[in-house]
């Protein structure tokens, strides 16, 4: 996973993502089910580029990727990407592969 630590990378992407959706995935340090959540992104197989923002490090982008995809904030959260659009996502402990392989065939 590529984190992303501005809003600069973060709006290159969302632009990106009318070319080629990905995952995007709010990570926080102190939250146990982030650390779950974490184990099951990292072992996804997918050829959907993966990013990560690491919550308590990278605020301002945390706050422009809610504001911009006018998206709840949550951590852990995975989002895919598609067309300058959030059209999916979990949260905690639903951050599952299966739920998460599903998705992908389904959205994109």
């Amino acid at each position: 996973m590529k984190r992303i630590k501005s809003i600069e990378a973060w709006r290159e992407l969302l632009e990106k993502s009318k070319e080629q959706p990905f995952l995007l995935f709010k990570f926080s340090k102190t939250c146990q089910s982030s650390l779950s959540a974490m184990k099951e992104v990292q072992t996804l197989e997918t050829e959907l580029p993966k990013y990560i923002v690491i919550v308590q490090e990278d605020r301002t982008v945390s706050n422009s990727i809610e504001k911009d995809l006018m998206v709840k904030h949550e951590s852990p959260q995975l989002l895919i990407l598609k067309d300058g659009k959030g059209i999916w996502q979990a949260t905690h402990y639903k951050i599952k592969k299966s739920l998460l392989n599903e998705a992908i065939n389904t959205y994109v």
